[in-house]
């Protein structure tokens, strides 16, 4: 193990003591940090030790007091390091976590992909780490944390799950819990692919607009998947004619028109779903955008449902509601008290996960008065002041305040092509089954 390596070892590993040790402000941080995030870990299959030391390594890089972060109380804590070992301290605010496939074992460590922004890692390891991760192949997919050591090379700062060498439809799966577990690692390594995942919610909550003619439309929720579809055609339609392409042509006039070879767009048209009515891949400089936005669709209980209002946001993307119009009639509607479903409702736009702060922060918005008197009748707080109180009471409720990405940002376009994969397998397997299984209803 080279020298470097051995002192970075060292210091995170007094880094982390530090502030495992640290009362105070910085003590008083962690806990509450932790409680949050375990709370968002309550889901995982990955429990104990090892995700506790996860939420750990997240505190070095996403925790606070006041407007400092723990590495900049450490280095405070300790003025008499080295320029040397200062700058790796402070490479550690690189670090992150990710869902990394073994491309190719080394006698001192592996090549790894992370395979939510397919960027490439040489990862050094020490002797403890060569014992446990000895069962390691390549092809397996890893969930950890990396950090730089040095420029050419980076390191493990957390415990290594092997989760084995899995198939695309769990491989999906694990990318959507990871989604779910580290909201904030979702492009850690790739800023610029973060920035053009917000910039693609911003402009289909234009196209939206600009297409139902408001940010808050009520439909049938058959009418709405139809409108829905419609909208993503539009989108679709209007991008390739921003890259000069005739969606009218089929593939192989867009190969001819485009110079390119039967193999290459035997390639892109896999990825591209065949049909150029289908197409969210766009040709450009005869080759396909590295994000694409992926398939809308209504969740399918909503599909059946007799009312859905949908609430569009630049930032939070769309809400689907099945009872907004009855909220706002509570709002609207002087005798609260008379309503038999009040508190129900009122209590269920509380506690519902699906009814994000954003649809709260509109209501006060629009309803002010109505509201605090709403909320000051259920929840039988008649000193309730909405603009006092309001953001503790969200709170009180677990709702997030935080943004993040929503369903309808772009991804990556092999993560997009690893959905679709992984989907046509899951449907393929269980049309398999349902073909064996013996037919049901009368006379079976």
């Amino acid at each position: 193990m080279s020298a470097i390596l051995k002192t970075a070892k060292e210091l995170h590993s007094e880094l982390i003591d530090f502030i495992l040790d640290a009362e105070g402000d910085l003590a008083e941080s962690l806990e509450t940090f932790s409680a949050e995030q375990l709370a968002n870990f309550s889901q995982s299959q990955y429990q104990g030790a090892v995700q506790n030391e996860m939420i750990l390594n997240m505190f070095v890089t996403e925790g606070t007091v006041g407007d400092q972060k723990p590495i900049d109380i450490f280095l405070q804590s300790y003025p008499d390091l080295s320029a040397e070992k200062r700058d790796i301290v402070n490479n550690f605010r690189r670090s992150f976590a990710g869902l990394f496939v073994v491309k190719k074992i080394n006698d001192d460590g592996f090549e790894l992909s992370n395979w939510l922004t397919d960027k490439q890692y040489t990862v050094k390891i020490n002797e403890p780490e060569q014992q446990q991760l000895k069962r390691g192949k390549e092809g397996e997919i890893l969930l950890a944390r990396i950090a730089p050591v040095f420029e050419f090379y980076w390191m493990f700062s957390s415990p290594v799950t092997l989760m084995g060498r899995l198939g695309k439809p769990k491989l999906a799966v694990a990318i959507g819990n990871f989604k779910k577990n580290y909201k904030n690692y979702l492009y850690g390594d790739a800023p610029e692919l973060l920035e053009e995942a917000w910039l693609s919610v911003e402009k289909y909550h234009q196209r939206f607009i600009d297409f139902f003619g408001s940010d808050e439309v009520t439909y049938s929720g058959y009418q709405l998947e139809q409108k829905l579809s419609e909208l993503q055609e539009q989108v679709t339609e209007s991008r390739l004619e921003a890259a000069g392409i005739d969606s009218s042509k089929s593939l192989k006039e867009m190969a001819q028109n485009a110079d390119i070879s039967d193999e290459d767009m035997a390639e892109v048209a896999e990825g591209m779903g065949v049909e150029a009515k289908a197409i969210s891949k766009v040709l450009d400089s005869n080759k396909s955008v590295k994000m694409v936005m992926p398939k809308v669709e209504l969740p399918a209980h909503l599909k059946k449902a007799e009312e859905v209002t949908t609430l569009s946001f630049p930032r939070w993307g769309q809400v689907f509601l099945t009872n907004y119009t009855q909220f706002k009639s509570l709002l609207l509607d002087d005798n609260v008290s008379e309503q038999i479903n009040a508190d129900k409702l009122v209590r269920e736009y509380l506690e519902s996960p699906e009814i994000k702060a954003c649809v709260w922060h509109r209501l006060s918005k629009e309803y002010p008065e109505q509201l605090e008197k709403l909320l000051q009748q259920v929840l039988n707080r008649p000193e309730f002041n909405l603009e006092r109180d309001y953001v503790d009471l969200l709170k009180e409720f677990n709702k997030n305040l935080s943004l993040e990405l929503p369903e309808v940002a772009s991804v990556p376009l092999h993560l997009d092509n690893l959905f679709q994969e992984a989907l046509s397998e899951v449907k393929g397997k269980s049309n398999k089954k349902g073909k064996n299984k013996p037919k049901g209803g009368f006379g079976s």
